[in-house]
């Protein structure tokens, strides 16, 4: 199968170029610099310079690579903002889904998250509706999603993964990254700031509920998707937890001090995500909790 893959030296696409390489896919991978290309050659792919908010180069690269498929995964996460993340979720989605329906591509995997689900007790799951009622600045985020999973349906087979909160080589959560930056006493903002820690935020050990993927896992999960029908999918591990809990273990993991814990209570929204379907469809994560996989970050 010819692969576009949008996003190929992100910490997903990295992984994800040997995997199908190693599949027997033809990848054409984007990059934004010389040194991503180089790698991406390396891997097997061939690479293509993108600006994913340039429709007409959108459309340029697809059709030259005239893909079977499109897998998608842009983000503005490497020190980038919350805004630039939605933008790309809006027009770069929107850019790249007209391009794929002018190339008569038929099938397309993005990927989403899994913290956009409306408030509620129990882990979501795929048909619980998105938060669409949240109030600013998490309503930019949530029509963000909803905007690209939209376009996304316009493809006749069309997978959207709802992937957990990343952590694995690349990540915010990595030895080095922003979240070992904050827990050092790094500021969120300013000058000193490690790229991408603005965008994590205030570091609680509460009773909010995160549901992690190892990078590792939601690569592997791209390239099964490649098989699955249409419809949104939680890549999540398989232990759902609160702040109180994975927090000090990362900590441990790191390193570094552990902040003590917060007062009780929870934001509806921070409940977690439920991973059935996706075992369902054959998905099982090689790191199924975050207890042991925080301490298999190495770089790949």
């Amino acid at each position: 199968m010819r692969i576009f893959l949008a996003g190929a030296t992100g910490a997903v696409g990295r992984l994800l170029v040997p995997l199908l390489v190693a599949d027997g896919h033809q990848v054409t991978g984007t990059a934004r610099t010389a040194g991503g290309a180089e790698r991406l050659r390396a891997r097997g792919a061939t690479a293509v310079p993108l600006d994913v908010l340039d429709a007409a180069s959108v459309e340029r690269a697809v059709a030259d690579a005239a893909p079977d498929a499109v897998i998608h995964q842009l983000t503005a996460l490497a020190g980038g903002s919350r805004a630039e993340n939605g933008r790309i979720r809006r027009e770069g989605t929107r850019h790249l889904v007209d391009a794929a329906l002018r190339a008569g591509v038929r099938r397309i995997v993005a990927q989403s998250i899994s913290w956009a689900y409306e408030p509620g007790a129990t882990p979501a799951v795929e048909s619980t509706p998105l938060d669409l009622a949240a109030p600013p600045p998490r309503a930019a985020m949530v029509g963000s999603l909803r905007a690209l999973e939209e376009a996304v349906a316009e493809i006749e087979t069309h997978v959207v993964l709802r992937y957990g909160t990343f952590y694995g080589p690349g990540t915010w959560y990595a030895p080095g990254g922003a979240l070992d930056a904050v827990l050092r006493g790094a500021p969120l903002e300013g000058p000193g700031a490690r790229p991408g820690a603005a965008m994590v935020g205030q570091v609680v050990a509460d009773d909010a509920i995160s549901s992690f993927v190892h990078v590792a896992d939601a690569a592997r999960a791209a390239v099964a998707a490649l098989g699955w029908p249409s419809g949104a999918v939680n890549v999540v591990d398989d232990e759902p937890a609160p702040a109180r809990d994975w927090l000090p273990a990362l900590a441990t993991a790191l390193g570094t001090p552990a902040p003590p814990p917060a007062g009780p209570g929870r934001e509806g929204w921070a409940r977690g995500a439920d991973n059935t379907l996706a075992h369902r469809l054959g998905w099982r994560p090689l790191h199924p909790t975050w207890r042991t996989g925080f301490h298999d970050q190495q770089e790949q």
